[in-house]
Order: structure tokens, then C-alpha cells, then sequence
């Protein structure tokens, strides 16, 4: 029997995400499901006025989360997404609201259309949390090169780690896995990630692998 897995991959700008979906894809022949930061027509935008474009990127952002959820429950095998719906909602918007860069109405707005759709999505078997300190942030974001990402502040990092772990605390719809990365570099060291597969296999059951 086909088993079919919804894993989820919760975490900061730049904590490894899409690297880490991409090798558990990969590891265990799973459909990943990635972030659409390349797809948004507001980014650019967003990132050098904040205020005026934040509600416009959330939605797009929301819209093509729920796309993904929806393709995710309906997949015939096992999926990985790089970033869940659920962070769209309860950080980056939460925090353009408390900075000041959405409005109330626009956030009252977001919040009700995120809520009324967002009882209606299964929730994922297991939710990876990738934890990093600002400085191994900025490191990996200044690696990448992305020209959008480079006035990201150290400050706005340090406020969307702290919301991470407000949300974090007080999720339980799925079983949590927590990994912090400063020291650890799965992308190139085989050891990191098998430390990271030995941690996924420990807290949910998954089918022997065929070679």
C-alpha cells in the first residue's frame, strides 16, 4: 500500500527550507512542493516599500500556499512543502501588522480570509522547524545572492525568529520536529543530513526503503 505523508518545512528567510525539501525529495522519493518567491509579482516591490505593497505579497503569498495545500492533500504518494500557510499567516503577516507596515483593516481583512479557509485544510503529519541565529541567516542569504533579499535587516530577522517561536509553542495540530542548524551543514556533509533523516524516521513511521 502506497503510503501518502504530508511533511511540512516551517522557518525563517534563508534557514535552508528549499535545500532540505529538496533532499528529503529527493532521499525519499517524496513530491516537493516549493516556495513561490520567484512567482510573486509584488516581491521586488514589497521589499523596497513594505508599507504600501505588504497586503498585496501576503495575498499572493496565501493564494499560492492554499494552491499548494490543496495539491498537497490530493497527491497519490508522499509531498514536502517548503514553507506551510499556516507561516504566511501567523508570521510575516503578524509581523507587518505589529511593525506598523499593514494596515489594521487590510490585516482584519487577511486574518478573516485566512481563518475561513485555513479550518477547512488537514494539517501536516509531521512539521519540520528549521532554527537558526540571525548571524547564520544573513550568512546563507548573502551566499545566495538574491538581489530583493540584500536590505533585509538583521532587526527584522531577529523579530520574525521570535514570532517562529511564539507559534511554534503553541502549535499542536501535528507532531513538531524542532532542528537548529548553526552548526550543522546538511547540504554538504552527509552526516548533518542523515542526522536529519535519523530524527524524521524517530518520530514518524515511514516504509523501508527500496534500493
Amino acid at each position: 500500500m502506497t503510503q501518502h505523508l504530508f511533511i511540512g518545512i516551517a522557518g525563517n528567510i534563508g534557514v535552508g527550507k528549499s535545500t532540505l525539501t529538496r533532499m528529503l525529495a529527493e532521499h525519499y522519493s517524496w513530491e516537493p512542493f516549493f516556495e513561490a518567491n520567484a512567482d510573486n509579482p509584488y516581491l521586488t516591490d514589497f521589499y523596497a516599500d513594505m508599507t504600501r505593497w505588504s497586503f498585496h505579497s501576503q495575498i499572493f503569498f496565501l493564494g499560492k500556499r492554499l494552491e499548494h495545500h490543496h495539491q498537497l492533500i490530493n497527491h497519490p504518494g508522499s509531498a514536502v512543502q517548503d514553507r506551510t500557510v499556516y507561516e504566511d499567516a501567523e508570521i510575516f503577516a503578524r509581523n507587518l501588522a505589529q511593525q506598523g507596515k499593514m494596515s489594521e483593516r487590510d490585516y482584519e481583512v487577511y486574518r478573516r480570509l485566512y481563518k475561513a479557509i485555513a479550518s477547512f485544510l488537514p494539517p501536516p503529519d509531521l512539521l519540520i522547524y528549521l532554527q537558526a541565529s540571525v548571524p547564520t541567516l544573513q550568512r546563507h542569504i548573502e551566499k545566495r545572492g538574491r538581489d530583493y533579499e540584500r536590505s533585509i535587516e538583521p532587526a527584522y530577522l531577529a523579530q520574525l525568529n521570535r514570532l517562529y517561536e511564539e507559534w511554534i509553542s503553541d502549535w499542536t495540530a501535528c507532531p513538531v520536529l524542532c532542528i537548529g542548524i548553526d552548526e550543522l551543514d546538511f547540504q554538504h556533509r552527509p552526516s548533518d543530513f542523515a542526522h536529519i533523516t535519523s530524527k524524521i524516521e524517530g518520530t514518524i513511521p515511514l516504509p523501508r526503503r527500496m534500493f
